[in-house]
């Protein structure tokens, strides 16, 4: 019975501190100004991110070169992005909720293109 309680509070911990870096994570990507290359390629416009791009821009990404070694902070937040569309879907009962995950779901779809940004900006090592 303990055990499973450390257990429960351990996931519990986990689960926040986790949270708490990918929002971290998406508010220092939020402050980066994008490049107009990046901008073009990842479909945003002026009105900024849609949280519907996240997946295609996160393709995008998979595609280039990473030698700016943000894989990490990439998977971290792909699993944000995946937790924030499963609080969406749970979205009928709170409609604020809705207003948030949209919020989130579209801070996710920047960092992809910020980070989009970075690997076509990133000086090629090892070519020559």
């Amino acid at each position: 019975m303990i055990a499973s309680l450390i257990l429960v509070l351990s996931a519990a911990a986990l689960i926040q501190f986790f949270v708490s870096y990918c929002r971290s994570l998406l508010v220092v990507y939020s402050k980066l100004e994008l490049s107009p290359k990046a901008r073009e390629l990842a479909g945003i416009g002026s009105q900024g991110a849609r949280g519907d791009q996240f997946v295609q821009v996160i393709r995008l990404v998979e595609l280039c070169p990473d030698p700016c070694d943000d894989r990490l902070e990439t998977h971290a937040v792909r699993i944000y992005y995946s937790l924030v569309n499963l609080l969406r879907a749970a979205s009928s009962l709170a409609p604020a909720m809705a207003i948030w995950a949209e919020r989130e779901r579209a801070a996710c779809a920047y960092f992809a293109a910020v980070a989009l940004d970075r690997r076509l900006g990133c000086p090629c090592e090892g070519i020559t």
